[in-house]
């Protein structure tokens, strides 16, 4: 079975408080994006799982959350079989993309469907926030409110259709590290959530991108000002409006017309500040079975 796992990328991303658990409770506009990994599964006659990778810099072991998915629904179900895992990375790696979340979430569909287990997209979410707050979002896609720790989503209408530039500069950023120096108690300028809503409700993409905003920039420009740099170029050349996705770094910009999003791409590419970059478009679902 081959599966197409889809990246995302948050409309909006607002922090409300760290719970004691240390989780910290958000709210967040979600959004998958055509811009996908590619997974191929082939059943073994052994119970070895075997992930097999293009790029040489993802680990492909025990730690990988593909394996880590493949092996929770196996377990819960109480079958014992194997599985070689080819996965075809397309997504940059910790980028703020949801990467490893989407490609733990097309495990749990591919494995649900390959050996007929019937559970609901609900069982699977249940699944799957165990591993990683994203993953039960990206067990479905398309445009939702996500809240609590991104467990709790909220069906949307789709958002109106757009270009999307998409950007990688050339540093890491750490999850961690982000939300560990981000003080919610100190920060008095919130993403405007509701208004996002009421925009996409309306279908009105103008009002749309005007409030999108990340709460996490608050760490992550002050860290890495390329971000900034980044998301100044997409403005200045036609993004109705460009944030850092996630804790970053990737930025994103949204265009109405396509030829202008190829135009800042290519800007973008010739900075010399970034190491990937694409032009994709908004899409209903994360994973896709071909």
């Amino acid at each position: 079975m081959k599966i197409l796992a889809m990246s995302k990328i948050n409309l909006g991303l607002d922090v409300l408080r760290r719970r004691e658990d240390g989780y910290h409770e958000v709210r967040m506009i979600m959004q998958t994006l055509s811009l996908h990994d590619e997974l191929v599964f082939e059943k073994r006659d052994d119970d070895e799982i075997r992930i097999i990778c293009d790029n040489a810099g993802l680990e492909c072991n025990e730690d990988n959350l593909i394996y880590k998915a493949a092996r929770m629904i196996m377990d819960e179900a109480g079958v014992s079989c194997g599985f070689d895992i080819k996965l075809t990375k397309n997504i940059p790696i910790a980028a703020g993309m949801a990467g490893g979340s989407t490609d733990a979430a097309a495990t749990f569909t591919a494995i649900n469907e390959i050996l007929g287990l019937g559970y609901s997209k609900q069982k699977l979410r249940e699944m799957g926030v165990k591993l990683g707050a994203d993953i039960p979002y990206c067990i479905e896609g398309g445009t939702k409110l996500s809240e609590g720790i991104g467990e709790k989503l909220t069906d949307l209408k789709p958002a109106p259709k757009c270009h999307v530039v998409v950007v990688k500069p050339h540093i890491g950023v750490s999850t961690g590290y982000v939300y560990e120096n981000l003080h919610v108690e100190n920060i008095t300028k919130h993403p405007d959530i509701d208004g996002m809503l009421d925009a996409i409700e309306r279908g009105d993409f103008r009002d749309m991108a005007a409030k999108m905003d990340n709460i996490l920039e608050n760490v992550t420009e002050k860290q890495y000002p390329v971000i900034a740099e980044l998301k100044t170029i997409m403005k200045e050349n036609g993004a109705a409006n460009a944030i850092m996705s996630g804790s970053g770094p990737t930025v994103f910009g949204l265009f109405e017309d396509r030829t202008r999003a190829e135009v800042a791409l290519k800007k973008l590419m010739d900075t010399g500040e970034v190491s990937r970059g694409s032009v994709t478009e908004f899409v209903d679902s994360s994973c896709v079975i071909c």
